[in-house]
């Protein structure tokens, strides 16, 4: 008896706040997602009405034909100032048709703190322990980092640093994630050297400008670091 008066309470409660149906994000979405591929990417949610942000979406139908402006977490209201039409976010930049495009995942510390956007290049860095054999015949080994690859598309951004609407319909900026997965776009060798890189290494990226210069780069050792 006193749980069926505890749910009946909960449920005037709830009426008492005249609850809306709206869309909520229950994976993450990637910008660029249309709003026909959203079905298994949101859940329908009950909130208190004073909850609910102004456009929030309560059809799937009321953005037919649109797409994500930016990448959306779980958990935020599905919003109509969210999607676009789809030539809105074609973006500056264009994949080559010969180059792969290579998803990596990351710390949220060696991806800029989370603030990378697709659009912008990338330094990739490597760093590993390189196993073999001394001048003495004896087994050897040292620790080296090199920066191997320069000015690297980067093509999506999962998981990094966002901004959202909050009830009042203001806008929030959303911290990046623990960890990150970034899409690059590659030529076939340099896909082979960020895979090795990260099979059998670590990966950090830098953001590296159309003017920032690619000579004066060396392989780091302990060496150069203490010697």
């Amino acid at each position: 008896m006193t749980y069926l008066y505890a749910a009946g309470a909960d449920a005037r409660a709830m009426a008492e706040m005249n609850p809306t149906q709206v869309l909520v994000v229950a994976e993450p979405i990637v910008a660029g997602t249309s709003a026909e591929e959203l079905a298994r990417s949101v859940v329908v949610s009950e909130l208190p009405a004073r909850a609910v942000v102004p456009d929030a979406v309560t059809d799937l139908a009321d953005i037919a034909g649109l797409v994500a402006d930016a990448d959306l977490i779980p958990g935020e209201q599905l919003l109509a100032s969210r999607f676009v039409a789809p030539e809105a976010v074609a973006g500056d930049f264009e994949v080559p048709a010969n180059m792969h495009q290579l998803s990596i995942q990351l710390d949220r510390q060696r991806v800029i703190g989370g603030e990378l956007r697709a659009g912008q290049t990338v330094g990739i860095f490597v760093s590993g322990t390189v196993k073999g054999t001394g001048p003495d015949g004896a087994a050897a080994e040292a620790d080296m980092t090199r920066l191997l690859l320069h000015k690297v598309l980067v093509t999506a951004v999962h998981g990094g640093a966002s901004v959202t609407t909050d009830e009042n319909g203001e806008e929030v900026e959303e911290g990046a994630g623990e960890t990150l997965m970034v899409t690059l776009a590659l030529s076939p060798p340099d896909a082979e050297l960020v895979v090795f890189g990260q099979e059998f290494g670590s990966i950090w990226l830098s953001l590296e400008g159309a003017e920032v210069p690619q000579d004066g780069t060396r392989v780091v050792t302990p060496q150069e670091v203490f010697g």
